[in-house]
């Protein structure tokens, strides 16, 4: 039987957020639900001992699968692992789980009103956000509602439940993809706004729930500069925009 979702977890040098047992908490979760499920644990080159305690988690926890993938960003992590999917659909989750998986039942009872792409949203204030991540978000927010996606509060929480059809058609459009094969770091991108982006223009109607979500990343792998980043993603919102005048998506 196949899957009824596909849990999509995006891998790059985690070890210490593995450590805190959220693969544990994924294994848990599932165990009392009365659907099929997988999870696919899509790594982007780690250069940490990750790959190793992956890989001895997953020969003792059925359900659980290692794609390996050259270092390359977060995007082609995630489309790697779309492309591999059984389920009918995939959910996009963050491996420190910031967002935890239970929400996952907030999200599925849209799937029966017809919505295909149901996203998590975090609201406007985050109270678990350093103030200098706060101001940050705010100022992407109002940056990015001046060109796309008017109505959304929220396009950069992790948590996303699409139909896997809509998904693989929406991955295989992204220019993204186009530019580069290549990323430094855990590049951070508004691959989620484009991917947004397109599943309006394909005509579906994206709704929003308000999740649980406080910073759980432990990762010390990873440096932040919120304030970079979201020049960064403004960046890439204007590309997108930029894309659509010129019909590249069409």
């Amino acid at each position: 039987m196949k899957p009824l979702v596909s849990v999509i977890l995006p891998n790059y040098n985690e070890l210490e957020n593995l450590k805190r047992g959220v693969l544990v908490s994924l294994s848990h979760y599932f165990a009392k639900q009365s659907y099929p499920w997988e999870v696919i644990i899509s790594d982007d080159g780690s250069s940490d001992r990750s790959i190793a305690y992956l890989e001895q988690f997953i020969a003792h926890n059925k359900g659980f699968t290692l794609l390996k993938n050259p270092h390359a960003g977060k995007p082609f992590a995630l489309r790697s692992a779309v492309m591999t999917a059984q389920g009918k659909y995939v959910l996009f989750t963050d491996m420190d789980q910031s967002t935890p998986i239970d929400q996952l039942d907030k999200l599925l009872p849209y799937t029966k009103d017809g919505f295909r792409i149901v996203i998590g949203s975090r609201g406007i204030r985050r109270r678990d956000s350093s103030l200098i991540r706060q101001l940050a978000s705010v100022i992407f927010l109002l940056a990015r509602k001046l060109f796309l996606l008017r109505d959304i509060k929220d396009t950069q929480c992790g948590f996303k439940l699409l139909e896997t059809n809509l998904a693989k058609n929406i991955f295989a459009r992204m220019r993204l993809f186009g530019r580069t094969q290549h990323s430094t770091g855990w590049k951070v991108t508004a691959y989620d706004v484009e991917m947004l982006f397109l599943a309006e223009k394909l005509g579906e109607e994206i709704q929003e729930v308000r999740v649980v979500w406080k910073d759980e990343d432990t990762s010390s792998g990873k440096k932040r500069n919120f304030l970079k980043e979201s020049i960064e993603m403004f960046t890439e919102i204007l590309r997108v925009r930029v894309n659509d005048i010129l019909g590249k998506y069409d």
